[in-house]
């Protein structure tokens, strides 16, 4: 049996009953719209800081520009448009030059704000005409979102993140198209990585996918039909080692196909909806992956809070690893 949506009515009620499980609606009160960084205290980031062992950074995501990951789809979404507004062209061109040699130059960009390395915000996700701790989607208009904005979240991205690399742990460079990565799997490769999981974390899941992007490989990257990631019953691994945000280094996060018909992201409705569960999507952890592979550490300071876009239910970020 389907519902008007076309998705089976199992699908569905796994999706509520699921949600309502791993739900965090009110566990910070009522009015609560930060979601599960409120895991990261002022303790977990002091003990982030003792992590910082060689002053090293590393950066965590993409450029954005007009080679970025976006192809045609019914998304609309586009890679960045950079124009200048004023360059030293402009003066040679003019017909009364300054008297001086000094002069500037101005530039804008256009893009959506989830059109590369980015998070997913609170805002972004809803299913039953509510969104995160019980906000109507009527929060949610023309203007931007009047609940779980983004904006709400700029100053607290920081804290212990962990690198749990999948595909190293799995003997591959890169998953194959479709791989679901099980609960098991992540706290397995956890272990084997000498990682105890500890509350606020930030953990990054590398696939190994986004290496086909930096070979220019788009189509590969974006596959809405086959590509590997998280498994939706990651959700509870997650809830219960109560994870305060949550990236990776495909374009979704979570595994294509989903692996529960009819439902394109379900991981995404219960994990932001339900949980508050901040999502960063197209994160390049390349070189962080090579840097902990060669020093055997893969934990590390995380720094990567949103642009401070009032009402945004997304941002891009320049997200960085401090070891």
């Amino acid at each position: 049996m389907t519902n008007n949506g076309g998705a089976p009515e199992s699908s569905i009620a796994l999706i509520r009953a699921t949600g309502k499980r791993l739900s965090n609606w009110g566990r910070w009160g009522e009015d609560d719209e930060r979601g599960t960084l409120n895991y990261i205290t002022p303790d977990a980031i002091r003990h982030a800081t003792t992590l910082v062992k060689t002053g090293a950074t590393v950066r965590l995501g993409l450029n954005y520009d007009a080679n970025g990951p976006q192809i045609p789809s019914p998304s609309g979404r586009f890679n960045p448009i950079h124009v200048m507004t004023r360059h030293a062209g402009d003066a040679e061109l003019c017909e009364h030059p300054a008297p001086m040699e000094f002069g500037y130059a101005d530039d804008i960009v256009t893009m959506p704000l989830q059109c590369s390395t980015q998070w997913d915000g609170l805002a972004h996700i809803y299913y039953d005409k509510q969104m995160y701790n019980g906000y109507s989607t009527n929060q949610v208009l023309g203007g931007g979102a009047m609940k779980n904005g983004i904006e709400l979240l700029c100053d607290g991205v920081v804290g212990r993140g962990v690198l749990l690399d999948v595909a190293k742990f799995k003997g591959m460079g890169v998953l194959p198209s479709g791989y679901a990565i099980s609960a098991a799997e992540l706290a397995a490769c956890a272990k084997a990585q000498n990682i105890d999981m500890r509350q606020g974390d930030i953990v990054l899941v590398r696939t190994g996918t986004m290496s086909s992007l930096l070979k220019g490989d788009k189509n590969t990257y974006m596959d809405p039909v086959a590509n590997p990631g998280l498994a939706f019953d990651t959700l509870d691994w997650i809830y219960d080692n109560k994870v305060a945000a949550l990236a990776c280094d495909n374009y979704a996060v979570e595994v294509r196909p989903s692996g529960v018909p009819g439902i394109r992201l379900p991981f995404h409705h219960v994990a932001i909806r339900d949980m508050g569960l901040l999502l960063g999507e197209i994160f390049n952890f390349e070189d962080i992956a090579r840097a902990c592979a060669a020093d055997g550490r893969y934990e590390f300071m995380f720094v990567g809070s949103p642009l401070p876009i009032t009402g945004a239910v997304g941002s891009p970020l320049n997200p960085l690893a401090l070891r």
